[in-house]
């Protein structure tokens, strides 16, 4: 296995393992990390935690892999070097598009797929050891499959600038542009910032995180006059639903809703 999972309650913490080779990501860790994802939607987990082991979230793409693709003589019109790059693709939508809560726990080198993972986290908290770098174009080679998540996490004008120079670049750059929400300067504010973050997912409730999620993705594409009437429907479903009822009983009688339990 190259993904390691540590479950706690309905969080799983999801660790790219593969320390002799800084975590990079093979395609059978790519396969793991979609089947894990599956797995969490289906068993009642609420926030999946990703990070790498001993200090680094991830160099990248494998470049194994790459080079076998590469050696692969392409056969009926599918290109072996295209489906590699596409299952990266594939990882990110699917975590972009998760919804349960995705936090990022960044440290050590965070590279090409791994950059991607970044961008499409809910919340990325960074240690001061961070290496981010898109080495892609300096390869000759393009930025491919993480292109539309730099473009949602950090706009057209830094998203090119990133990708023209092949950026490197720590934790105080990824502060300042917005790719991270979070910068911590030793190990122990690290692990406390990711559970504070934890606490308070765990007090909103999980459906509504999935619909507000839904909602926003939808609303980056439309104009927000064309958004009222389905906006007010999604609200009133949601005011509706069990867990809307339970949180205004909740506030009415001044305690904690019932999925806040987890996060006390």
């Amino acid at each position: 296995m190259t993904v390691r999972i540590e479950k706690a309650g309905s969080v799983w913490t999801v660790i790219h393992d593969r320390p002799e080779a800084r975590n990079a990501m093979s395609q059978t860790m790519l396969v793991e990390l979609l089947d894990t994802l599956g797995g969490a939607e289906k068993s009642g987990v609420r926030v999946i935690v990703l990070r790498g082991s001993r200090g680094h979230f991830s160099a990248g793409a494998d470049l194994k892999d790459m080079s076998a693709a590469r050696a692969t003589p392409i056969a009926h019109q599918s290109d072996p070097v295209a489906e590699t790059n596409a299952k990266f693709g594939h990882v990110c939508a699917a975590y972009a598009h998760s919804p349960l809560a995705i936090v990022a726990v960044l440290e050590g080198a965070v590279m090409g797929g791994a950059f991607g993972l970044a961008c499409v986290a809910d919340v990325a908290i960074a240690s001061h050891t961070v290496d981010f770098r898109l080495p892609e174009t300096s390869l000759g080679v393009i930025p491919a499959q993480i292109a539309p998540f730099l473009l949602e996490r950090l706009g057209y004008s830094e998203a090119k600038r990133l990708s023209v120079t092949g950026a490197r670049f720590g934790a105080g750059e990824a502060f300042r542009i917005g790719l991270v929400h979070r910068v911590c300067e030793n190990d122990a504010d690290l692990e406390a910032a990711v559970a504070m973050t934890l606490q308070q997912i765990l007090a909103c409730a999980p459906g509504a995180i999935a619909q507000t999620k839904k909602l926003l993705r939808k609303a980056r594409w439309e104009d927000p006059a064309a958004l009222v009437e389905h906006a007010a429907a999604l609200f009133a479903k949601a005011a509706r639903s069990p867990e809307g009822e339970e949180g205004m009983r909740a506030f009415i009688e001044r305690r904690k809703p019932s999925w806040a339990a987890e996060g006390s």
